[in-house]
């Protein structure tokens, strides 16, 4: 199943019988969002000038994906950037071995909110042959939705940095700007916005370098602190800028740590959601010599997707009888949430259902139908699933499991619901059914 897009699951729940008893039935919902769009462009790079041969204009397969198609105003989406097939390869004889390769880019932005945002990646590559071609690799980045509406996200320039011999970069830019549409998100409007945005003059530089940040939308005068992110975690990198009467900065971020892995700026104290922007990816190249004899050791933790699973796509309710009506009683589909993004977001599971239809337009009102939510944690999960209220679902919707924002998320999670059909006295003998609606964000 997949990512931090909204996924939706679909259990009808058909009351049937003479006395009202619940027969089988029912299907599994698609996600409502479209697949993200494989597309190929235009590109012209520019080999090392020591390879000394002229620049390449050929064409790069790409895709984007993102972690959440479905944010509100003032929400952070994370963007990959795959490059699945380069246009650019080995320029030289000589083979490459693996790791040495530390991707960087743009995606571009349309529609409803517009601009680019920098992405990077890891230096993480298999071995390329002599004149080889370049494998594929990812690179992330984000960007803070500022306007509700359907938001495109198009592939841009990347730039290829080999670190062995010699420091070398292979950069390839759109011939055509801007690339195919290959993601859109539709953003809604989340009530309190936070309009905070930050780019770097930079994607990357080496340990001790400085990169240009400037931002927009701080409050006017606010003191502004410009911080190296690792993930969740903030590193050693700190720097300051004023916003001005615009509520623009512009200041420079002297980034030492090799940890470091993208940049934030926020005002007060300490990072908040409210009044912070970023990150936006930054990678530290560290080319520092290794003593005679030794060999260096690179590994990396990918970050994951959200998402869920059902035990089952058929709920079954136990009999009511003509004339007396009452509950009619069962248990949800188990479902099982896995949040391996990482980062400091949770996640809320919701349902709503529809009026269930029976025999001659007859129908049992969907507030009739309410549950009590259980959820339980796997051992080792940093994240705490937390059961939504018992109470009705109705086609208005209520939670039905939930874990909070923190500094550090994730985790398995099982969720589980009492549920209870209350139906009406002399309710007319026939099969009901109705579709529970599971929205996982």
């Amino acid at each position: 199943m997949g990512s931090g897009t909204r996924r939706r699951h679909r259990w009808a729940a058909l009351l049937g019988a003479t006395a009202l008893a619940v027969t089988g039935g029912g299907a599994l919902a698609c996600p409502a969002s479209a697949e993200p769009q494989q597309v190929d462009f235009a590109t012209h790079c520019v080999p090392p000038p020591i390879a000394g041969i002229p620049p390449i204009d050929g064409t790069t397969t790409a895709k984007i994906t993102v972690d959440n198609a479905a944010p509100k105003v003032g929400d952070t989406v994370t963007v990959t950037y795959t490059v699945v097939k380069p246009a650019a390869s080995n320029p030289v004889d000589i083979a490459l071995p693996a790791d040495i390769m530390t991707p960087t880019g743009k995606v571009t932005l349309g529609g409803v909110q517009t601009g680019d945002i920098t992405v990077a990646g890891p230096k993480k590559n298999d071995p390329v042959p002599g004149k080889g071609a370049f494998p594929s690799f990812s690179m992330t980045g984000t960007f803070t939705v500022t306007t509700p509406g359907a938001i495109t996200i198009s592939p841009g320039d990347y730039n290829i940095h080999t670190s062995y011999i010699l420091e070398l970069d292979t950069p390839c830019t759109v011939t055509n700007p801007p690339a195919p549409v290959s993601e859109t998100v539709t953003a809604t409007d989340g009530g309190q916005t936070n309009n905070r945005a930050i780019s770097l003059g930079t994607a990357s530089g080496k340990p001790g370098d400085s990169v240009t940040v400037t931002g927009a939308n701080f409050t006017p005068g606010a003191a502004v602190t410009l911080a190296g992110r690792a993930g969740p975690a903030e590193t050693a990198d700190k720097g300051t800028a004023t916003a001005n009467a615009q509520g623009a900065i512009s200041g420079t971020l002297t980034v030492r740590d090799k940890a470091t892995t993208g940049v934030v700026a926020y005002e007060g104290s300490a990072w908040s959601d409210a009044k912070g922007a970023g990150p936006a990816a930054y990678v530290v190249i560290d080319d520092t010599p290794l003593p005679e004899g030794s060999q260096k050791l690179n590994s990396s933790v990918k970050a994951g997707t959200l998402s869920m699973t059902q035990a089952g796509d058929t709920v079954e309710l136990a009999a009511v009888d003509y004339g007396k009506g009452g509950f009619s009683r069962g248990s949800l589909q188990t479902v099982t949430v896995k949040d391996f993004r990482g980062g400091p977001a949770g996640w809320s599971l919701t349902g709503k259902v529809t009026d269930f239809a029976g025999p001659g337009g007859a129908k049992i009102e969907a507030a009739k139908l309410g549950w009590t939510p259980v959820c339980a944690t796997k051992t080792g999960s940093p994240s705490t699933c937390q059961p939504g209220s018992p109470g009705s679902v109705g086609s208005a919707g209520a939670t039905l499991a939930s874990t909070p924002n923190g500094a550090q998320t994730g985790g398995e999670f099982t969720v589980d619901a009492r549920l209870s059909l209350n139906v009406p006295a002399f309710t007319p003998p026939g099969a009901y059914s109705g579709v529970l609606t599971l929205t996982l964000t």
